[in-house]
């Protein structure tokens, strides 16, 4: 049995973590006041972006398993999106709005892992898409 291009693996490991996002920020944003509560200070815009990024996340993890050249272009995109978004999560902490130190290790996560996945899509992997 031969293993599957990495490709193949980061996709899967994108679509897990865009469960995980939808799921965190649909509790963040939709649960009962008791867990919205245990997230302390949420940022209302690093929280919609990253909920609405996780639908983003699950198309780009489709794209890159079914080796579609859209699924790296949309990873890159997230990578973007999401950098712009946490230097503007940091100009917000900087001017004193409220924040939980998880949130700065989430968007740190989130912005190495659709940097690297959208730097191997582009580069190393990008022999490994057929269309």
């Amino acid at each position: 049995m031969t293993r599957p291009p990495l490709i193949r693996v980061l996709a899967v490991a994108a679509g897990v973590f865009s469960v995980l996002t939808i799921t965190s920020g649909g509790m963040a944003l939709f649960g009962s006041p008791t867990a919205r509560a245990a997230y302390g200070f949420v940022v209302p815009f690093v929280l919609w972006f990253n909920f609405l990024s996780g639908f983003a996340y699950l198309l780009a993890a489709y794209g890159l398993y079914t080796r579609r050249r859209w699924g790296g272009a949309l990873a890159a995109f997230i990578a973007i999106t999401t950098v712009l978004v946490f230097m503007t999560f940091g100009v917000a902490v900087a001017l004193g709005v409220p924040f939980e130190m998880r949130t700065v290790g989430a968007m740190f996560v989130r912005t190495a892992f659709w940097l690297g996945l959208a730097w191997y899509a582009s580069g190393p992997g990008r022999s490994e898409h057929a269309n």
